[in-house]
């Protein structure tokens, strides 16, 4: 029963009703145009034939009628462009005018925020980082004031050390080379020999083979 009174409705307002007047009439312009065109494409058919047909006089009033049409359509494109221009003027202007309310909307949020952090609460800041930063440098200063030459030496080795304890962690992770014999090759009869068999063995083989003449 009364939702229908709570209910919010789009205002036309003074701007609005100006741009849709301007657009009705830029149609009822286009409309018109065209009944022109028509006319003027009827008056040159009829020059045609009237020429056509040896009436010169009606030939010439109809090319008239024609000229006059034309006239007519020129002035309706310009009277069209009127139209357009100012239209799309007004339409620019609206949306300039909602940009400029954006954006000093927009100044009066960034002042809420600038009175939301007051300039002491700046300068506290500023304050506490700087006393960050001068600590920081005390420390800095007396560690450096303590270390003697001793102490650089001692921390020099004890990183060579760690480089050591680095490069044999290294080392074991590598595989181990192969500790098996190559066999031996003899050079007379290039055969292999077993691997492991003693040299004089050999030799004493070599005396024991029977000699033929």
């Amino acid at each position: 029963m009364g939702s229908s009174g709570s209910k919010q409705t789009n205002k036309v307002t003074a701007k609005d009703k100006a741009i849709l007047d301007l657009k009705i009439q830029r149609d009822k312009m286009r409309q018109y145009q065209k009944k022109l065109q028509t006319v003027h494409d009827k008056a040159l058919e009829e020059a045609k034939k009237h020429q056509r047909n040896g009436d010169r006089q009606r030939a010439l009033i109809a090319l008239k009628k024609k000229k006059y049409q034309e006239q007519l359509l020129l002035q309706t494109d310009q009277q069209l462009l009127n139209l357009e221009q100012l239209t799309s003027s007004i339409e620019y202007a609206l949306v300039e005018q909602d940009i400029v309310k954006g954006l000093q909307k927009g100044t009066e949020v960034l002042k809420e925020i600038n009175k939301a952090m007051s300039l002491e609460e700046a300068e506290k800041l500023m304050d506490e980082t700087a006393d960050a930063i001068a600590y920081q440098r005390e420390v800095e200063e007396v560690l450096g004031g303590k270390i003697t030459e001793e102490d650089e030496e001692a921390i020099q080795e004890e990183l060579d050390r760690l480089l050591g304890e680095e490069q044999q962690a290294i080392e074991a992770s590598l595989p181990s080379a192969p500790n098996t014999a190559l066999p031996e090759v003899d050079a007379e009869t290039e055969q292999p020999t077993k691997v492991g068999k003693p040299a004089k063995e050999k030799s004493k083989a070599r005396l024991e083979e029977p000699i033929f003449a």
